[in-house]
């Protein structure tokens, strides 16, 4: 059966039995609680080569996988990289493509908004860290019987399951980097993926390295990012 079958013909309807609800009270700490704990995650740049156990990132990939989706079509792919030969393949390409962009395509405008982050093309945590999580958009579905479904809203869904890995991946105690050198088609083919596929992220996942240092930087205040009407 393919994995679009459910979504064909007359929809079927079951009664929500998932839905938890809560006092006032508690729905504040949960939220508050939350927030704090996300606001405690911080992207990295070193990473240790300390092994992460598979059962970990199976249970977060499939939280992922929860992510709402355009028609339900759940356009994405999530290929793991562990191999350090591949790698290692995956640094060296990353790292031509992010030389082309500091060196040649990225206005200085951009170069000076990255600056206190302090980046550069050498991109060392691709080998170090114990797995890259390469994620891919799928433009269309194919169908057991090779035909394709085209799906809905593919970039919008491929990012809110992102989110939702992250936010996972962090919940279990692991720290990432959301990895973008552009273009990725070399992702493709290291990754032995369809060309109706195409890569959004790279994901770097790992424990931070002993000494690891992060920009001093602040998240905006709810004024800046939210307005209530």
């Amino acid at each position: 059966m393919s994995k679009l079958a459910f979504n064909q013909g007359t929809p079927q309807f079951i009664p929500l039995s998932t839905y938890r609800g809560y006092s006032e009270a508690e729905m504040q700490q949960r939220a508050q609680t939350f927030y704090e704990d996300l606001a405690r995650r911080k992207t990295i740049r070193e990473f240790s080569k300390q092994a992460v156990p598979r059962a970990v990132i199976e249970q977060c990939l499939l939280a992922a996988g929860t992510a709402p989706s355009g028609a339900n079509h759940q356009p994405w792919h999530f290929a793991v990289v562990t191999d350090a030969e591949k790698k290692k393949k995956i640094r060296l390409e990353a790292e031509i493509e992010e030389r082309e962009f500091y060196e040649r395509r990225a206005p200085q405008e951009w170069k000076d908004a990255l600056a206190p982050l302090g980046t550069d093309s050498n991109k060392p945590f691709l080998e170090d860290a114990p797995y890259l999580i390469a994620i891919f958009g799928q433009k269309n579905t194919l169908m057991d019987d090779g035909s394709k479904v085209k799906n809905y809203y593919v970039p919008e869904s491929v990012s809110i399951a992102t989110g939702f890995l992250i936010a996972a991946l962090h919940h279990a105690g692991l720290a990432t980097l959301t990895h973008t050198p552009s273009p990725m088609g070399f992702l493709n083919e290291l990754c032995e993926r369809p060309d109706n596929e195409k890569p959004y992220i790279l994901l770097v996942v790992g424990y931070p390295a002993e000494h690891c240092m992060v920009p001093n930087i602040k998240k905006k205040p709810l004024n800046e990012i939210a307005s209530f009407l």
